[in-house]
């Protein structure tokens, strides 16, 4: 799935640990305390800002509660830079899975 932010914070979906913070902010990969693995990616092509308008608040191995700020990010920086902001949210694990549900939720 991908959603459009509308503010420039990324929260914890799950419990979990953090697997991957990149070195440029602009994703994180988290496996939840379920074993579901995911891959958040802040917009398209984004690496290449090489960081700029990326602030992680968490590192590699990192234990985080759902709801923890993980990412903050400038919104409108990105934008101006004529990047797309959509943000895949990914389960990188679905093989372990005999299906993958989906249902509304709050956010």
């Amino acid at each position: 799935m991908a959603i459009i932010p509308s503010e420039g914070k990324v929260y914890a979906p799950f419990d979990g640990t953090v697997q991957t913070i990149f070195s440029t902010g602009h994703a994180v990969g988290l496996l939840g305390t379920d074993g579901t693995e995911i891959l958040i990616h802040i917009g398209m092509d984004t690496v290449k800002l090489e960081g700029k308008y990326f602030t992680a608040h968490v590192q590699d191995g990192s234990d985080v509660k759902k709801g923890d700020l993980l990412i903050e990010f400038d919104r409108e920086g990105i934008l101006g830079k004529g990047y797309d902001i959509t943000t895949p949210v990914i389960v990188t694990n679905t093989g372990d899975y005999a299906q993958v549900n989906t249902q509304a939720a709050a956010l």
